[in-house]
C-alpha cells in the first residue's frame, strides 16, 4: 500500500504562489484559510534565498491526532491524515501541536468568528461518500478516489512540488540531488549540528608511538 507524501524541493521553488492558487481554486477553501502556502528564509539575501511550499505533511505519527479531546483525525490507508469536521468542536489544539501550522481556523466577518478546524487533505475529501456534494462542500474535491495526485502538485510549474506514493517521490528527489552533486551538505551530520563539511581536510595522523608498535 503506498504511502502518501509530499517533498518540496527548495532549489527549484520560485515562489510563484501558483500552489497556493490551485488549492484554493480547486476546493473552494474558506476565506481566511490557506492549506498550501509558500514560506521564504533569507529573504532579500542575494544567494541565501530558499522558498518551499508547506502545507499538512500528512506525519506518520501526527501531533494533532494526538492532541485531538476529540479524535477527530484519522489516518487513511494511504497514510492520509484526515479530519471529521461532523466531529471536530473547534478547541483549536491541533493548529498549537502542528509544526506545520495545517490546521486553521477559517474566518468570518469583521471580528473573525471562529468554526470548524480546516487543513489539507492530499486532495482526499473526507469521511462522507466520495465524490458526493456534501464531501466537496466540507473538504474540497477528492481527486484521489478519481485516481489522480494532489492538484497543487501538478501544478506546480518547476516541478519543485512532489506529491504522491513516498517511495516514488523519494527517488526522484534523491536523483536530482545525485545529479546536483550534492550529498553530505544536503544530508546527514553535518545538516543536523550545522557544521558544513571540508572537503579539503585530511585525516588526522596517527600517533608516533602508533606506528613504531
Amino acid at each position: 500500500m503506498a504511502r502518501m507524501k509530499f517533498i518540496c524541493d527548495s532549489e527549484r521553488c520560485i515562489e510563484c504562489n501558483g500552489c497556493v492558487t490551485a488549492c484554493k481554486n480547486e476546493h473552494e477553501v474558506p476565506w481566511g484559510v490557506n492549506r498550501r502556502r509558500v514560506v521564504t528564509i533569507n529573504d532579500g539575501v542575494i544567494g541565501q534565498e530558499k522558498s518551499m511550499s508547506v502545507a499538512c505533511m500528512h506525519c506518520s505519527d501526527a501531533p494533532c491526532m494526538a492532541v485531538c479531546p476529540v479524535d477527530c483525525f484519522y489516518r487513511t490507508d494511504e497514510g492520509v491524515v484526515l479530519h471529521n469536521k461532523d466531529i471536530c468542536i473547534g478547541c483549536g489544539y491541533c493548529s498549537y501541536a502542528c509544526p506545520f501550522g495545517a490546521p486553521q481556523f477559517p474566518s468570518n466577518g469583521t471580528f473573525g468568528l471562529r468554526g470548524k478546524m480546516d487543513k489539507c487533505t492530499f486532495c482526499a475529501g473526507g469521511p462522507e461518500e466520495d465524490g458526493s456534494q456534501a464531501e466537496f462542500e466540507k473538504y474540497g474535491r477528492n481527486r484521489l478516489s478519481e485516481g489522480k495526485l494532489p492538484l497543487c502538485a501538478e501544478m506546480c510549474s518547476t516541478k519543485a512540488l512532489l506529491g504522491g506514493d513516498g517511495d516514488v517521490i523519494s527517488d526522484i528527489f534523491r536523483n536530482r540531488v545525485v545529479r546536483r552533486g550534492k550529498g553530505s551538505e544536503v544530508w546527514g551530520w553535518g545538516t543536523a549540528y550545522g557544521k558544513a563539511p571540508n572537503p579539503e581536510a585530511k585525516p588526522e595522523k596517527k600517533a608516533e608511538t602508533e606506528s613504531k608498535s
